[in-house]
């Protein structure tokens, strides 16, 4: 069983890895589980969302004012489709939560960190065009 962290409402999901295809949903709320689009969190949901998923999480650090953040987001939102049984997708408005963007050393943006069980495993700042992104995954992606 895989561990899956609603991203709406924090509940922690338990689902077998060969029904991921079938889009999941949260056994509390009905949201899907895997949405293949980045979701949006925040400070309260951060931790749970990171920190108990079994698939890797990519989280998009950036702010609406960025243009290489906007340049970023049709990237993110194309792997996020593709990629959707395999990791996870989220972005942090570091203007909003400023502390936890500071807590993770964020120092330009759009910085994309790489949580593996919770820990970084990898970041990258600036923008990148889909091939970049999907060869800079592959580095930490098993198979």
């Amino acid at each position: 069983m895989m561990h899956l962290p609603c991203a709406w409402c924090g509940t922690v999901n338990r689902v077998p890895p060969e029904r991921l295809p079938e889009g999941p949903k949260c056994g509390k709320c009905s949201a899907p589980l895997l949405p293949g689009e980045p979701v949006e969190l925040d400070a309260a949901r951060f931790e749970t969302f990171i920190g108990r998923s079994d698939l890797p999480v990519l989280v998009d650090f950036w702010a609406p004012w960025c243009a290489p953040s906007r340049v970023l987001a049709p990237v993110l939102e194309q792997a996020a489709a593709e990629m959707a049984t395999t990791v996870r997708f989220a972005k942090l408005n570091t203007d909003d939560e400023q502390a936890l963007a500071g807590r993770h050393r964020i120092r330009g943006i759009p910085t994309l960190i790489l949580f593996k069980s919770g820990e970084e495993a990898d970041r990258v700042s600036g923008a990148m065009d889909l091939s970049a992104l999907r060869r800079w995954l592959r580095q930490h992606l098993p198979g």
